[in-house]
């Protein structure tokens, strides 16, 4: 669990120790190339190592067991699933939310890339379990529980999911405690998922846009913050639900081609700040230029029809963002002195995660829309230089650093033994936390928080600002990998034909 001070608030300061374990190297080393199918496997793989519920008979993190079995049972509702967020125990709803959309849209541009790298069915597969839960969390139309478990009681055990002894207290929206950003997200979450299920499970693909369409009206109708409802969450993952509604609104737009929802983001740009803020950062927190990127594209594709105006205020927004990366703009992201892009301290890779996968989608859609480079204050981005950009914060990632290292991590479950008895609450600190003993579980894939504004790492547990690893770093990274697993390791240059299209 790992809180950001997005847009929407000032930084919180968890209490409790909650770092994972210590690096593990994936034989990525610098100044050599890297192989992105591994790393595109590995980092689909982790999602495997992040399940709660029931394990399915093709689990390969073999480690795993069955967890969280009486989820929800309190409240008399079935919430056994999903994903625990990090490497704690808890399941909190925006965060897997956001997780399942960024990797539903990574398969939507690269599917054909997964596909051929043979890790399409595992991409879907790890979609598929986040919507399976917001099936089950969405009883109603107007109920979402968004939360099981709680962060304070869960600080205060080292303990594997299969062990834990801590309270799995669900919580939930409603009218009366409303959480439009929590609902919003959810929404999200399943509109462009639907997408992917259309051609397999189109049965399944209607149940998430019904389901995504209810949440929308509930998230817009029953205005007000989740943390206000669900306060426990408040100190972790705290939010905003402006930026959500026209997040949701957007992916129902391009999941059903419904000019309401194109309308709802035309016309709510300027009052939900959608068209009025630019911004540099994105993430689970603060979905604008995301939101900014989907309707460049849909003005890019010539589907804005009336709206062409308000999608331009839109693409020049995302337009910003795409500068500001590439330190073109004028507000560009700082970089550490090894070229990382970098926002704070505490999980600074989910930004460079999150911002590499909308640079490299936005410069693949200027690329295939004929309109070629982005016009930015310090000159011209042409959609190869963005790609190499992309290119070079992957490769940071991958090994390409000062201390030449992966920044891939085992998590909380993999710090303790490999035998199924009993580890409780305080002996998972006292025997496990405590070790300076790499771990008896190997997991790969997990992207950490990294390093700070020095290229500095500290491969701590108790760092936990910098060592632990979270399901929304690798979301947005997976789309990314596929891309360049796709080009074996290059990218598509200026004189290059424009092979990779979405699936």
């Amino acid at each position: 669990m790992a809180k950001i001070s997005g847009a929407h608030g000032a930084a919180t300061i968890l209490l409790g120790l909650l770092a994972l374990a210590s690096i593990a190297n994936l034989c990525f080393w610098p100044g050599t190339d890297h192989d992105y199918g591994m790393a595109l496997r590995k980092s689909i793989l982790y999602f495997e190592a992040q399940r709660s519920g029931v394990l399915p008979p093709n689990q390969r993190v073999s480690w795993r067991a069955n967890s969280g079995l009486f989820d929800g049972n309190a409240s008399g509702v079935d919430l056994v699933g999903g994903y625990y967020d990090a490497g704690d125990n808890v399941k909190f709803g925006l965060p897997m939310a956001f997780t399942v959309t960024m990797m539903s849209w990574g398969i939507l541009e690269y599917g054909k890339q997964m596909a051929a790298a043979g890790e399409l069915r595992n991409a879907m597969d790890a979609v598929k379990r986040g919507t399976d839960y917001f099936i089950k969390a969405h009883p109603e139309p107007d109920v979402l529980y968004g939360e099981v478990g709680d962060g304070d009681s869960d600080l205060s055990c080292w303990e594997r999911p299969e062990d834990m002894t801590t309270s799995r207290q669900a919580f939930r929206v409603d009218p009366q405690h409303p959480g439009s950003d929590l609902a919003a997200e959810t929404a999200a979450a399943m509109a462009p998922a639907s997408i992917v299920f259309r051609g397999t499970y189109p049965d399944y693909a209607n149940l998430l846009l019904v389901h995504s369409k209810q949440l929308f009206e509930f998230a817009d109708k029953y205005r007000g913050k989740y943390d206000a409802s669900i306060t426990v969450a408040r100190k972790y993952y705290s939010s905003g639900y402006m930026d959500e509604l026209l997040w949701a609104a957007a992916w129902l737009f391009d999941a059903t081609e419904d000019r309401f929802y194109l309308e709802y983001l035309a016309g709510n740009g300027e009052a939900l700040d959608g068209t009025g803020w630019s911004i540099n950062q994105f993430g689970w927190d603060v979905k604008y230029p995301g939101v900014q990127v989907l309707a460049a594209k849909f003005l890019l594709q010539g589907r804005a029809g009336d709206h062409a105006a308000a999608l331009q205020r839109y693409r020049q927004n995302a337009e910003f963002f795409v500068c500001s990366c590439v330190a073109k703009g004028a507000a560009n992201v700082a970089r550490t002195p090894g070229g990382m892009m970098y926002h704070r301290r505490w999980n600074n890779l989910q930004f460079v995660t999150s911002a590499s996968f909308l640079l490299t989608v936005y410069a693949d859609f200027a690329t295939m829309s004929g309109h070629g480079a982005v016009r930015c204050p310090a000159g011209a981005a042409q959609p190869f230089e963005i790609l190499n950009f992309v290119k070079s914060q992957v490769n940071y990632i991958l090994g390409n650093n000062p201390r030449g290292t992966s920044y891939m991590v085992h998590h909380r479950g993999a710090s303790i033994k490999r035998d199924p008895s009993l580890v409780n609450c305080k002996e998972g600190y006292s025997r496990w936390y405590v070790r300076k003993a790499g771990n008896p579980n190997l997991v790969d894939g997990a992207v950490v928080g990294g390093p700070d504004e020095h290229d500095g790492f500290a491969d701590e547990r108790s760092n936990y600002e910098q060592t632990e690893a979270a399901t929304y770093n690798n979301a947005p990274l997976v789309g990314v990998l596929a891309r360049l697993a796709a080009s074996s390791g290059g990218l598509l240059m200026e004189e290059d034909d424009q092979s990779l299209t979405r699936s």
